[in-house]
């Protein structure tokens, strides 16, 4: 089964109420979800796999690590490009994919309308980005699209969470990890997270 990490860190916590607040401006949330998203990939990177290395000291050669290969970023078009940057400046050599879902008329499920990811994405752990996973559908879908593409080793990072969200991928990716920064308390009649922050990418993007 898929481990699911909610943080417990008071920076965060802190964070996380002025994001909250429906009276922070474009700006500040901006600079608000590149903090948050720091400390989030911290813990998602966390148990990246490493190679054994050996280092020369100005002492002596002990042993260290270095990371196998460096990761694939994928945000989830528009509101996971906000989680990208921080994310960067921990790993700056990670290669960025690109995923966009939207939702067929029709059948009412998400579609992919954009794709764009390295192609030996097979061989690298891949990092999912979104800031909200409210039903989960969306990330449930991105997630198996990145799987055809080849990827087998897949993680899952976000700012807030529903309940049903997290359900939705344990029981849909059972092998993919889930980072949350906060779990809140569950969705709103119109598929909202409660007390969640609205939406995240008209907050980012000042599509209001």
């Amino acid at each position: 089964m898929s481990k699911v990490t909610v943080l417990n860190h008071s920076l965060l916590t802190h964070k996380l109420t002025l994001l909250r607040d429906k009276n922070t401006s474009v700006k500040d949330f901006r600079d608000l979800v590149y903090e948050i998203g720091k400390l989030i990939a911290y813990e998602a990177t966390r148990e990246l796999p490493l190679d054994e290395a050996l280092v020369e000291t100005p002492i002596c050669e002990t042993k260290g690590g270095l990371l196998k290969k460096q990761p694939v970023l994928v945000p989830i078009l528009r509101a996971g490009l906000g989680m990208v940057e921080p994310f960067l400046e921990i790993i700056p050599a990670a290669k960025v994919g690109h995923i966009g879902l939207e939702r067929d008329h029709d059948t009412h499920l998400p579609k992919e309308y954009y794709c764009k990811l390295p192609t030996d994405i097979a061989e690298r752990e891949v990092i999912v980005l979104d800031p909200m996973l409210a039903t989960g559908g969306s990330a449930s879908a991105a997630i198996e699209f990145i799987k055809k593409r080849g990827a087998k080793n897949i993680r899952f990072a976000c700012t807030i969470a529903a309940p049903e969200g997290v359900e939705v991928l344990k029981k849909d990716h059972p092998d993919v990890d889930v980072f949350v920064g906060v779990l809140d308390e569950c969705l709103n009649e119109n598929a909202y997270i409660v007390p969640g922050l609205g939406d995240a990418g008209d907050r980012l993007f000042g599509t209001l």
